[in-house]
């Protein structure tokens, strides 16, 4: 194999562990990762052909990892077999769901990537799962948002996470319902390599990772559902790049879930559904769900610089950030200020030193940062909401760009900007009987 070429091979699965191991060749390099899952039901369909083409889809989407040491121009797994569908598929996780690491190490890889596999083209037998949802939760408000709006609608489903943190362990000890948790082991020597010379390093579409794996335990523990919890705003890019825009949450945004929908539908012949329930949702619509209740105020987080702690040994919000900075921001205009300070143990509305973060978040300067924040429109309406409010008004971070925001944008365009962030989108694939009952309890 030539040293410009990523190779995926077949990847193997144990029940009597529930591991399962896959294995990638990036010249005369290998790899191998581990994920582990809890002990198998009885008649876990470890066999059926649905779970086989998945673990093997599963392996091509996990491989990003590896790949990107190198990020060579061809992609081979010549033993496996997709639909051209499935391949379309993966072809855009390689490229559109690693834009941000082509951007930012200066690489040109859109429309120049080969994929070659082999082709499956007769539909897979259907399988039956049982009537329930696996929510993925990650530890921030939207997912736990989600989850207490299936709680509120009496709806079946477990929270599920990937190698869960200190915010999840703590959030999902408060809903009282047993998880799907699953440990996914990275070769360590990959990432050696990617503190090396010589090597890329960056970002990779974590989410998309996620889902297969959770669509993976969704097979094997009978969960005929996967919820997310992408809201309307991840399909914003943060800049043009090599001709095309690049999105830091490219695999949260509406085109990839649609795209990885039908994959996950036509591949379970109907048996599995995968969306997300605050897909109709702004950030700021998210914020006001959230701040309906406290029962998360203390252990919720989204802080990526503190997501390494376990079980909140330590701050959970480093309040540095762009994403500590945007969340207290759309946190503002519905908590008050001493339950808002409580939760980030300082006001990050009242920094000076932030100011150029808050011009980031609402586009008075340079491209979005590479968070996964809110639209930049969105992040100025919630300043020039704040801004109108006394308790918050004198603070450093509205008084000085109110009229900033008001010079750019205007004053009307503000305004309605925030009349539009309250009304509900349209555009979703949750399923009709879990939207009626899950939107009686967001109204």
């Amino acid at each position: 194999m030539s040293d410009e070429t990523f190779s995926i091979e077949t990847p193997i699965f144990d029940p009597a562990t529930a591991e399962a191991r896959f294995t990638y060749r990036l010249g005369a390099l290998t790899f191998t990762e581990e994920l582990k899952f809890p002990p198998l039901p009885k008649g876990a369909p470890i066999d059926h052909p649905v779970f086989k083409r998945l673990l093997a889809l599963t392996a091509a989407v996990l491989g990003v990892s590896y790949f990107k040491l190198k990020a060579p121009l061809e992609i081979e797994a010549p033993e496996l077999a997709f639909t051209e569908t499935e391949r379309a598929l993966i072809l855009d996780i390689y490229e559109n769901g690693m834009g941000e690491f082509y951007a930012r190490n200066a690489l040109n890889r859109f429309g120049k990537l080969s994929l070659a596999t082999g082709l499956a083209k007769a539909p897979l037998p259907p399988i039956r799962l049982k009537d329930r949802a696996l929510s993925l939760v990650g530890g921030g408000k939207d997912s736990l948002v989600s989850i207490s709006l299936l709680d509120a609608a009496g709806i079946e489903f477990a929270p599920f996470a990937v190698n869960p943190k200190g915010p999840i362990f703590e959030s999902v000890t408060r809903l009282n319902r047993i998880p799907v948790f699953v440990r996914r082991l990275l070769d360590p020597e990959m990432i050696r390599l990617s503190r090396e010379s010589g090597y890329y390093n960056g970002h990779v579409p974590a989410t998309a990772i996620n889902s297969l794996i959770a669509a993976l335990a969704a097979v094997l523990f009978g969960y005929n559902r996967i919820v997310l919890s992408n809201e309307r705003s991840a399909s914003e890019g943060n800049l043009e790049f090599d001709g095309r825009p690049v999105n830091h949450q490219y695999s949260k945004s509406w085109g990839f879930e649609k795209m990885l929908s039908v994959v996950i539908k036509d591949m379970t012949g109907g048996g599995l559904d995968y969306f997300s329930l605050l897909r109709p949702y702004s950030e700021a619509r998210i914020a006001e769900l959230f701040a309906r209740t406290s029962r998360f105020d203390d252990v919720f987080s989204s802080c990526n610089r503190n997501f390494t702690i376990e079980r909140n040994k330590g701050p959970l919000w480093c309040g540095e950030c762009p994403k500590c900075h945007f969340v207290f921001l759309i946190l503002a205009p519905w908590m008050d200020k001493d339950r808002l300070t409580a939760i980030f143990r300082q006001n990050l509305l009242d920094r000076p030193a932030h100011l150029a973060s808050f011009r980031d978040l609402t586009g008075l300067t340079g491209h979005k940062p590479w968070e996964c924040v809110g639209e930049i429109l969105e992040a100025a309406a919630s300043v020039y909401r704040v801004s109108q409010n006394g308790e918050w008004a004198s603070d450093a971070i509205p008084k000085t760009l109110r009229p900033e925001l008001e010079a750019f944008y205007g004053a009307r365009r503000l305004q309605s900007a925030w009349v539009e962030l309250m009304r509900d989108g349209g555009e979703h694939l949750i399923p009709p009987d879990l939207f009626r009952a899950v939107n009686a309890h967001a109204a």
